[in-house]
């Protein structure tokens, strides 16, 4: 588990963005709702899925801390960070760390839990409060040939000292959050908000049947029955088995693979997205089923995320990546390539790719173009490039992309040909291409091109983004994203481009569709989204209603958005254990006119973080409506001495200062502000409207 600094939140809470394709609703059935059952209940009749999942990396996804559990090495071993030295060591056969607390003084940690299992295992330490707590000193669990059975720090190169956000006691290392729903079953993370507490309980403590199937009571009631059965659901809450499995063939007149029949739903791929993918909770709980849209928000291909051009960069797991490749497009399931109950791939090597792709084409010199038993002539190593994350967990792209080395001069992006030649320039790889393939393989157009430009402000963006977002043939997390960043170029969309977009059949486009009518003036948002304020997914209603209430104080009388408004504050109710939660409910009270409201959130946000910028700067904000810029000041100088490399504080506190006549103290800030962060346009702009240098 490891994650960036900052999560600041421009729409919902936690890890934004998106949904995608259609889901079908759970089955419907009548009676009492269905509970959770527990393995031992599955395992009398599925015997053949039960004994494969058996140590799976699902089942061993978390385990109490007890011997068979443990692969570290408790046996008195040290790790020393940056001047803490952590030992490892039993007592009364349980398993402690010693090492730096939250006051930074050195205690001794019971660990309570095992958290994974390969290539590396990491330990939960229990906290006050229900926490549980992320330990970074994790046991490397690869064999000692590949360099494994060795301790190491997740932060391998920067001191983590207690008070950081990523300190394993702070709130970006703590499970309850940050990790619980995808490592047990039927999981409930119940924070206390009064009281900044948990109460969290699960069936099971690792990811089990029900986790994927849910709760299984009425399929267990239903195996019971005596013939004939006459409930064609057979009680299950939801179908993962898609009717047109196994209709797979190879196409002879192409060698690649051909569906006969189009895949009925998505609910397999959706519902392993809800772990697969670096997103947010939005409710819950969980309905099994639902499009993803209705309780998670999936990130889209946001800047250190992902690079322009869709490939992985930070830690985004599988699904943002897969719903860009071609496979998806054509049907292809998660189940296709890996046996789900096992977690484990179906085949090994090329033989995997060339079960629907001719070996005879694919397979052969003449496609590989490297010779065989090289790892170039690995169709994974060539279409799924690797990108390791966590010190050893080597991840693959799923995105299934051709190499395009030309667009790494343009983009910054890594290409599979320089991964492994490294010690070639990218011309020389984009050259070899152009001469196995001809050079039109390099004037190719990729949607990537656009998400750069509109990442960056280059001329002409907006309309470039907007040739992405219409266009039908392009992935839909890339027209989501493209979307998503037209909100920064007012009048490159109009109101027809944002209506058919918000029709769009994919909800993930359409919540980016809501989001993007921020470039509208906000007189023009209200009968544009009217209509997703009654969208049948939560996802893109909420979203729609955070745009609106942006707007003009009577946007409020707009119809449907008190409902719509009312889901966006249960999101952040659900999130209430995090700062940027605090931030979004602080700005709603704010938005409504109850500034004090505004004023409790938004210290309540830095109760829970500290280091949390946005909450200091809109807390500041604040004292400003009330006119108490004297201790805005003091509050934003507070702010800085805990992050003076932000600059969005330098920012708030320059315009401060203007506001206050002391010129000359306003400009440093403000150029303290666009130095920063040159690619922000209002910080310069305000910097050079104030600035005595001619120049500026």
């Amino acid at each position: 588990m490891s994650h960036p600094r900052w999560i600041f939140l421009l729409s919902i809470a936690g890890l934004s963005a998106g949904c995608v394709s259609r889901a079908a609703d759970a089955p419907a059935a009548a009676g009492p709702a269905a509970s959770f059952v527990g393995r031992q209940a599955c395992a009398g009749c599925h015997e053949t899925e039960d004994r494969l999942w058996q140590g799976s990396h699902h089942d061993r996804a978390m385990q109490e801390a007890a011997p068979g559990n443990v692969l570290g090495d408790f046996g008195g071993a040290t790790l020393s960070h940056f001047g803490v030295t952590s030992t490892f060591f039993q007592r009364d056969g349980k398993y402690f760390v010693r090492t730096d607390g939250p006051d930074g003084k050195p205690g001794d940690f019971r660990v309570a839990y095992t958290f994974g299992v390969y290539p590396l295992q990491q330990y939960l330490v229990e906290m006050p409060g229900g926490r549980l707590q992320a330990l970074p000193l994790c046991w490397d669990a690869r064999p000692a040939s590949e360099g494994g059975q060795r301790w190491f720090h997740l932060h391998p190169d920067e001191p983590v000292p207690a008070g950081d956000a990523l300190h394993w006691t702070g709130p970006n290392q703590n499970w309850n959050y940050m990790c619980a729903e995808c490592h047990s079953t039927n999981v409930r993370k119940g924070y206390v908000q009064a009281e900044d507490r948990y109460e969290t309980t699960w069936s099971e403590i690792d990811v089990s049947c029900e986790a994927c199937h849910g709760p299984g009571s009425r399929h267990v009631a239903w195996a019971r029955k005596p013939e004939p059965r006459t409930d064609g659901g057979m009680g299950l809450t939801v179908h993962l088995k898609d009717p047109g499995r196994g209709t797979w063939i190879v196409d002879p007149r192409t060698g690649d693979g051909l569906r006969l029949a189009p895949p009925a739903a998505t609910n397999e791929i959706e519902t392993c997205a809800r772990c697969h993918a670096s997103r947010s909770v939005i409710h819950e709980p969980y309905e099994p089923g639902r499009p993803l849209l209705e309780s998670h928000r999936p990130v889209l291909l946001e800047e250190g995320s992902y690079f322009a051009d869709g490939q992985i960069q930070g830690e985004v797991y599988e699904y943002g990546s897969f719903l860009q490749s071609r496979m998806h497009a054509k049907g292809v399931t998660c189940s296709d390539c890996h046996e789900p109950h096992a977690a484990k791939l179906r085949r090994i090597g090329n033989a995997l790719c060339t079960h629907c792709h001719a070996a005879a084409k694919y397979d052969a010199p003449a496609h590989l173009r490297h010779a065989a038993g090289s790892s170039g002539a690995r169709c994974v190593d060539c279409h799924m490039p690797r990108r390791t994350y966590m010190v050893v967990h080597a991840r693959r792209d799923h995105s299934l992309r051709v190499p395009r080395p030309d667009l790494s001069a343009k983009l910054g992006a890594p290409n599979a040909c320089n991964g492994c030649h490294a010690g070639r320039s990218t011309r020389w790889a984009a050259g070899t291409v152009a001469r196995w393939y001809g050079p039109d393989r390099q004037r190719q157009g990729h949607w990537g091109e656009a998400i750069q430009a509109g990442r960056q402000g280059d001329p002409g963006a907006g309309e470039s983004l907007l040739r992405v977002a219409v266009d039908a043939q392009t992935p839909g997390i890339a027209r989501a994203t493209a979307l998503s960043l037209l909100r920064r170029y007012p009048g490159a969309v109009t109101d027809a481009d944002l209506a058919g977009a918000l029709t769009d059949a994919d909800p993930l486009v359409r919540a980016a569709a809501a989001t993007a009518a921020e470039a509208l003036e906000p007189d023009r948002r209200a009968g544009l989204l009217a209509a997703a304020l009654a969208d049948p997914v939560r996802g893109v209603r909420v979203e729609a209603a955070r745009v609106l209430m942006a707007g003009p104080p009577d946007a409020a009388t707009v119809p449907g958005l008190l409902p719509a408004l009312a889901e966006y504050r249960a999101v952040q109710e659900v999130n209430a254990d995090r700062a940027e939660a605090r931030l979004n409910l602080g700005w709603l009270e704010a938005r409504l006119g109850r500034l004090a409201n505004a004023e409790a959130a938004f210290r309540g946000a830095l109760q829970l973080d500290r280091t949390f910028a946005p909450a200091w700067v809109n807390l500041a904000e604040i004292y400003r409506l009330q006119g108490r810029d004297p201790e805005g000041e003091v509050l934003l100088r507070q702010a800085l001495a805990r992050a003076p490399g932000d600059a969005t504080i330098h920012y708030a506190l320059g315009l401060l200062l203007v506001r206050r006549r002391r010129l000359g103290e306003a400009t440093a800030e403000l150029a303290r502000a666009a130095t920063l962060a040159p690619r922000e346009a209002r910080f310069a702009y305000a910097y050079r409207s104030i600035s005595p240098d001619p120049r500026h």
